[in-house]
């Protein structure tokens, strides 16, 4: 395994790091969460199509630089440190990937210029009432023109804003696909949902809605699934990284008995473990990135990485919420949305439990 960048994803990150911290300080941040619009900042998107960043991971047929998931999981860390207010996670990690690998030419061709140009946000619709990502109740059926989905999709990540989503659908005989659903096609439903981080997810309700199919087949569905999950575990190293220098900060400042609470025992015993918990995070992530990126098997390590996320992230928020003291709380302070961030990365795509599972099936596969 090699986890150092090559010269085109340091690049690619160092310029994604910059664009996006300049235009997320906290005051602008603040900004547009007090606003009545989506948590949604146009300008700064505008900003990574302009520079390139979107389009460098645009396959180069159309229009991009084709840069792999290693390089993207460089860029989603910095989305993840700055709580960037764009969908770059959904648009690149949900919704891109599948529609390169998989999709026709034509449907391609009609939807990845637009992801590099900026003019296009893709998302992907993984979640139901109570069901499992992998295995869709949402209804796909043939017709005379093509496709047709029936059902209802929850928490869409940015499904307020997206013009198109990737939706997971069972098959007629048992199997499943993935298809692209556009926001306004007829039989589309969305509806905004509040959210504690105010970002704009959304449920997409489908009522015999034209569809155009991406691929068919359990192999696929998976295979978009642990690109979801991967690169949601590299956008999870940001937000603990920068949650854990928050606190390193804090507790070296605040002081009680005219020493700084960073000297404390306790104090340092937890910021320690939540260094660990960090380099966990960082480092599952990465491998499975890497695996994915070379077409290696990588689901242990897609389930691993996203067990450390879901359960390191938390600790690691949790320990920066307890040594912050109030301050913690305050939303005049940045603190909260790395909490909120960590809380929704948890519980979407399938949280510890799920992954322990997934693990363990593995496991008894294995001694079969």
């Amino acid at each position: 395994m090699d986890f150092s960048l090559d010269e085109s994803a340091q690049a690619i990150g160092d310029l994604a790091g910059q664009v996006i911290g300049d235009a997320s300080t906290h005051e602008r941040l603040r900004e547009l969460e007090k606003s009545d619009d989506p948590r949604f900042d146009r300008d700064l998107w505008a900003s990574l199509a302009t520079t390139g960043v979107l389009g460098a991971f645009v396959p180069e047929a159309h229009g991009g630089a084709g840069l792999d998931l290693v390089a993207l999981g460089a860029v989603l860390e910095h989305a993840g440190r700055s709580a960037a207010a764009v969908p770059l996670w959904e648009t690149l990690g949900l919704g891109l990937p599948a529609i390169a690998q998989f999709a026709p030419e034509a449907l391609a061709a009609s939807v990845l210029p637009g992801v590099a140009d900026g003019s296009t946000v893709l998302t992907a619709a993984w979640h139901e009432d109570g069901g499992e990502p992998l295995m869709p109740t949402t209804e796909a059926a043939r017709t005379d023109d093509g496709w047709q989905l029936t059902g209802t999709k929850i928490c869409v990540p940015a499904g307020a804003i997206a013009d198109a989503v990737l939706v997971p659908a069972a098959v007629e005989g048992g199997s499943v696909g993935l298809f692209l659903v556009r926001t306004d096609a007829e039989g589309v439903g969305i509806e905004p949902l509040t959210t504690t981080l105010g970002d704009p997810q959304a449920a997409v309700l489908l009522a015999m809605t034209p569809a155009e199919l991406v691929a068919e087949g359990h192999d696929s569905v998976r295979w978009a699934y642990e690109r979801a999950v991967s690169t949601q575990c590299a956008l999870a190293v940001g937000v603990v990284a920068r949650a854990l220098e928050l606190t390193a900060e804090y507790t070296k400042e605040r002081k009680q008995f005219d020493v700084p609470i960073a000297s404390f025992q306790a104090v340092a015993h937890r910021a320690a473990d939540s260094f660990i918990d960090t380099e966990a995070v960082r480092l599952t992530a990465k491998q499975a990135l890497w695996r994915l990126s070379v077409d290696m098997p990588a689901s242990a390590e897609v389930a691993t990485a996203k067990y450390w996320a879901a359960f390191g992230g938390q600790r690691v928020v949790h320990t920066a919420q307890h040594l912050h003291g109030g301050v913690g709380v305050d939303r005049d302070y940045p603190l909260h949305r790395y909490f909120l961030s960590a809380k929704e990365i948890e519980l979407q795509l399938g949280g510890t439990t799920r992954q322990l599972l997934a693990l363990g099936d593995i496991i008894a596969d294995e001694l079969v």
